[in-house]
Parts: C-alpha cells; sequence; structure tokens
C-alpha cells in the first residue's frame, strides 16, 4: 500500500457511518471561537485605516463627492500616467486630467509596461488591515493587480468589516478571493525586506468615507 492508498482508506474508514444522502451543511458546526477582537463601539474605518499604514501602504480618506480629487492626487504623488481599469470601474469617479485608462483585455506584457491599476474592492478587514478582492465588477481579474507596481484601491467605509470571520461572512467562497494586506513583501534570509517581488510595490487605499446602503 502506498502513501494515496493509505489517506484515502483513513478517509473511507472516517466516513463509513454518514448516510449517503448527508450533505455538510445537514450537520451544525459550533462557532464558539471569539468571532472579534475589536472593541465594542470601537471605530473600524480608523483601524482599518491604521492597520494598513502599518503595512507601508498609503491611506486616503475622502467623501464620494471628493474622491476624483483624491485618485488624482494619488496618481500624480506616485507619477503614474498609463493605467489598466478593470470592467465595471465606474468613470464618474475618474479624475480629469492627461491620464491614460487601458482597459481589459490586457495580455502580461501589456500590463507589465503600464505603471499600475486602479481597481474597487469586494471588501475589508479591520483588524488586520487588509483588502479583499473577488474579481467582481471594477476589481478585475488577479494578474490586473499583481504584475503593475502599483495599485491604488478604492474601498467604501461600509465595505470594511471588524474581524476575518464576520468579512468572510460577507464573501461568496465559490469566487476566487484575493487578500491584500499592504504591498507585495518578503524578506530574504538576512531579513532584508524586499518589495515588489509577487505584486506591486507600491498600495494606495483610498477610503470613501460614505458608507454603501446596506444590502437587501
Amino acid at each position: 500500500m502506498n502513501s494515496r492508498q493509505a489517506v484515502l482508506g483513513r478517509i473511507r474508514a472516517a466516513l463509513a457511518d454518514v448516510p449517503a444522502g448527508e450533505l455538510p451543511s445537514d450537520v451544525p458546526v459550533p462557532r464558539t471561537y471569539r468571532r472579534s477582537h475589536t472593541e465594542p463601539g470601537e471605530d473600524t474605518v480608523a483601524l482599518f485605516a491604521e492597520r494598513v499604514a502599518d503595512y507601508r501602504a498609503t491611506v486616503t480618506r475622502t467623501d464620494e463627492a471628493g474622491l476624483p480629487t483624491a485618485i488624482a492626487a494619488a496618481l500624480t504623488a506616485c507619477g503614474a500616467r498609463n493605467l489598466a481599469l478593470p470592467d465595471g470601474f465606474p468613470v464618474e469617479l475618474l479624475p480629469s486630467g492627461d491620464w491614460q485608462w487601458h482597459p481589459e483585455p490586457l495580455d502580461t506584457p501589456a500590463l507589465n509596461a503600464l505603471d499600475g491599476a486602479v481597481t474597487l474592492a469586494a471588501g475589508g478587514i479591520a483588524v488586520t488591515g487588509t483588502l479583499v478582492l473577488d474579481t467582481g465588477p471594477g476589481q478585475g481579474r488577479r494578474a490586473l493587480t499583481l504584475v503593475p507596481d502599483y495599485h491604488l484601491c478604492v474601498i467604501h467605509a461600509g465595505q470594511i468589516a471588524a474581524d476575518v470571520p464576520d468579512a468572510l461572512a460577507r464573501l461568496d467562497p465559490a469566487l476566487p478571493l484575493t487578500f491584500i494586506s499592504g504591498p507585495s513583501a518578503t524578506s530574504d534570509i538576512e531579513l532584508d525586506r524586499v518589495e515588489g517581488v509577487h505584486g506591486p510595490r507600491t498600495l494606495h487605499v483610498v477610503i470613501v468615507d460614505r458608507p454603501l446602503p446596506e444590502q437587501p
């Protein structure tokens, strides 16, 4: 018996008493773990902004009316002029000016030649300072935010959950979820931090403070 046969045999033995028609959802699973590490009444948006900044990302807070100006200021500060724009990004949010917006489809060489990408987010996690993208409207496929060296992400305050369990409850597990905690970074054996190896070297998060309407 090889290792594969041994593992599969143990799985079959463990499932021997499970009725054929039973589904995982038929069996309640106790959720007794702590669901949040925030304090009651804590400002989760402020905490999210703080934790994102801890990862060496730049954070800007604005309202809906000031969003195009905030995007323009961020792009000007980093010198980004040619940017990937995912399908479904609201064009009314784009600033007027001398920027070149490149819609999909874009192959890898084309993405690599751009200065960066501007996207929306599917959600955020305050405690971990994490953005979540799920390839929905305004977010694009994973390569769109992994290949260019700069990523500007717009997230609304109402999309930010306090902790991981609450964030996961809002997300669709059938979609390809990408969790982003700061710019891409790694360390070599000497613990020297290197940014931009596995994704964008620079991350700018723009938080729109007006909450989104409650979803039905």
